[in-house]
């Protein structure tokens, strides 16, 4: 099959999960306790009133109607109206998630830029001092809980020292026009202050999870055949370990890479709600506490297609990587 072909088929395949997602995440809305109507109308107000409200909003319609009103408005990208604010929910979603996409990139490129070479070192020198700093630095990151993680730092490298806490200050792309615009880096250097901790947080356990990755992969590839015969042939260490050894290692972890940086774009809650960063992660969660339904699904559904195109994303870089890896 061809690469053209493998891609057009995973992306029908996905157009159905992305469905799924949609079917799943509208239904939540009919069996989460708690009723939208109560949380929007006032705690004083009349059977009338909520009845209003729920004519209003649509609520009062059968399932299938609004199922079907549902999927029609996504198709032509609506994604309805906030409850609470009576804004477009699809603009206050999409106004937040170049902050969450930040968050996630910059913690995905702090794990690769570390774990890689640590994971390298790791297998290249094992049983030394090197080796079991590593393996202990992967055992700790995989353990600690990244809000714990996420205070700390904030007490010993914000409170005391020279970065901020919380918020965002400015987004990369403001950042970037600056520089190419005005030649100032002071808005670049703003948000490399403001994301710095956020970034780390969110990106330890990433970091803890690649390095071992690595680690296993490389000990796997130096043990190999051809490896010894790359040896026998006089081939530099160097050339061997990180032209052979090392690409090969890379094809498992940029599958984990491919999960993991989905994985961060719906999970850097926790870690947002610890520095105030205003992303997907803090709309969710303040929408989950008001019952915000359309911000929540729009949110959630955004989330579920992220993955499905990392994932194809990932599928697609395989034969770069491998050309030996074959789609079927």
């Amino acid at each position: 099959m061809s690469m053209g072909r493998f891609l057009l088929r995973r992306s029908v395949q996905g157009i159905f999960v992305i469905w799924g997602v949609v079917t799943v995440v509208f239904l939540l809305r009919f069996i989460t306790p708690g009723d939208p109507v109560t949380f929007i109308a006032p705690l004083d107000a009349s059977p009338q009133l909520k009845q209003r409200i729920a004519v209003e909003l649509g609520l009062n319609k059968p399932l299938y109607v609004q199922y079907f009103e549902y999927i029609t408005g996504l198709l032509q990208g609506d994604m309805g109206y906030s409850y609470i604010s009576g804004t477009q929910a699809s603009t206050r979603i999409f106004n937040r998630l170049p902050a969450t996409l930040e968050l996630a990139v910059a913690a995905s490129l702090v794990a690769v830029i570390i774990s890689i070479p640590l994971g390298v070192l790791s297998a290249t020198r094992r049983h030394e001092p090197a080796d079991y700093l590593a393996t202990t630095f992967s055992l700790v990151g995989i353990s600690t809980p990244n809000f714990w993680l996420g205070i700390m730092l904030v007490l010993l490298l914000a409170v005391a020292g020279p970065l901020p806490t919380s918020q965002r200050g400015i987004g990369l792309i403001p950042a970037l026009e600056m520089v190419f615009t005005q030649g100032s880096f002071n808005g670049l250097v703003t948000w490399l202050k403001h994301i710095f901790l956020p970034a780390i947080t969110l990106g330890t356990y990433f970091t803890a999870l690649i390095t071992r990755l690595t680690r296993s992969g490389m000990l796997d590839e130096l043990g190999k055949t051809y490896i010894r015969a790359s040896r026998a042939k006089g081939l530099p260490e160097t050339l061997v370990r990180y032209k052979h050894a090392l690409r090969n290692t890379l094809i498992p972890v940029i599958t984990v890479l491919g999960l993991q940086l989905g994985t961060l774009i719906g999970g850097a809650v926790i870690t947002e709600q610890v520095f105030a960063w205003p992303g997907l992660g803090t709309l969710i969660i303040n929408s989950i506490n008001a019952r915000d339904w359309p911000l929540i699904q729009g949110s959630l559904i955004v989330v579920g297609t992220g993955f499905v195109v990392v994932n194809i994303f990932v599928d697609a870089l395989y034969a770069y990587i491998n050309p030996q890896v074959v789609y079927e």
